[in-house]
């Protein structure tokens, strides 16, 4: 009998990999030979994946690209186990194929923002999706990673099982890193099933009211997977048992609504992102869009910051997405980043700039004193050099 983890599905379009690229191609040793290269002649490299998520961060200005998408395939998948590895080079649409063929999926639902997506950037952006809270984040899920270290070394932390050791746990640290800390090679996952039932329902309800109710409801075991409140209505998915979902669904009423809302809301293509994303830069008039895009990361039940703008709130109130002139990055604009990083800190949180091309330089809330001072030290033991995407995080590394 054929154990689950050697079946390979069948793929019909012509344009779709067959078993032989599931296997993809190990480039390790080519991509080794680079870095201790780049490590030897001081020069500095940008590590390249799909680059659909090189507007998220600062512009990197190296002496060299690193491409890591010749290392790609699925290295080990066991449906049963419930654990996948793959190689970073690998396109994250690919992965997921796969997982759906077996009826498994990556629960953080990481967003794309391009068909060339991988998994590797996937990772080193550490960005994930609408079902966040309820499931758990890109690092709750990474079970170990290989890396290229600073002196061309690929090296391997933790494993296919979830364990915790003294220390750095250096398979995490990854998560979100940028690729500041080391070449992501090869990345081990825990997958999870996709639910039997599932449910997209809208309420007309104000964005106070719909706060309330979430908190309340998140006092249950109920089977809610995303929140998302669009100025107008509450959006809820509801996934989980057959049993569960029908009783929920009953309970909260409401219309209801397609699941392509979520997928919308998790790749900015809703409504609401157009003209934040679209419109971002004017080629004609080399310009940026006046109407810049931020996330903030704040409590729950935080009351929205005096900005000025439009706002859609997920993830239950806890990520709220603000679209505003405010630290728009115009020279002759007096509201720059530091404002909206300091409403956001205020309100308990933090603030992204999400717009690519917006000529501000804080991208990023600035760390606290001690905070830098540990980020500082742990790039200094990982790479002393800097070589490895310098600046993208923050100027000063």
């Amino acid at each position: 009998m054929t154990h689950l983890q050697d079946q390979r599905p069948e793929y019909t379009s012509a344009d779709e990999p067959g078993p032989d690229a599931l296997a993809g191609n190990d480039d390790s040793e080519a991509l080794c030979e680079q870095v201790a290269r780049a490590q030897a002649e001081r020069a500095t490299l940008r590590i390249v994946g799909g680059d659909t998520k090189a507007f998220y961060g600062r512009q990197v200005d190296a002496a060299q690209s690193l491409s890591t998408t010749g290392h790609h395939g699925i290295v080990h998948y066991d449906p049963v186990e419930l654990v996948a590895t793959v190689r970073a080079g690998t396109r994250l649409r690919d992965l997921e194929r796969v997982l759906a063929d077996n009826g498994q999926r990556l629960a953080f639902e990481p967003p794309h923002f391009g068909d060339n997506a991988t998994v590797g950037g996937m990772v080193a952006a550490g960005l994930s999706g609408p079902r966040r809270p309820w499931v758990g984040a890109v690092r709750d899920f990474v079970l170990g990673v290989r890396v290229i270290t600073f002196d061309g070394k690929l090296l391997r932390f933790g494993g296919e099982v979830m364990k915790n050791v003294a220390g750095y746990d250096l398979s995490r640290l990854m998560v979100g890193a940028q690729g500041t800390l080391g070449v992501l090679t090869e990345v081990s996952f825990k997958v999870l099933p996709i639910p039997q039932a599932h449910a997209c329902l809208r309420l007309e309800l104000p964005l106070a009211e719909a706060l309330e109710r979430l908190t309340a409801w998140g006092r249950e075991p109920l089977p809610i997977t995303g929140a998302a409140h669009d100025g107008e209505a509450l959006h809820i998915r509801l996934e989980g048992g057959e049993g569960s979902v029908s009783a929920m669904r009953q309970r909260l009423g409401g219309e209801p609504e397609e699941p392509l809302f979520w997928e919308q809301l998790r790749e900015q293509r809703l409504p609401f992102f157009d003209d934040a994303l679209d419109g971002a830069v004017d080629d004609a008039a080399d310009t940026v869009a006046e109407r810049t895009l931020w996330r903030l990361s704040l409590p729950a039940l935080a009351r929205t910051p005096s900005l000025e703008g439009d706002w859609l709130v997920d993830w239950g109130g806890a990520q709220r997405w603000l679209k505003s002139a405010e630290g728009s990055g115009f020279e002759d604009d007096p509201r720059t980043d530091v404002h909206i990083h300091e409403a956001a800190i205020a309100a308990g949180g933090h603030a992204t700039r999400f717009t690519p091309g917006a000529s501000g330089d804080s991208p990023f809330t600035p760390l606290a004193p001690v905070l830098a001072k540990y980020h500082r030290q742990l790039k200094d033991r990982l790479d002393p050099q800097t070589i490895f995407n310098p600046g993208r995080l923050y100027a000063e590394w």
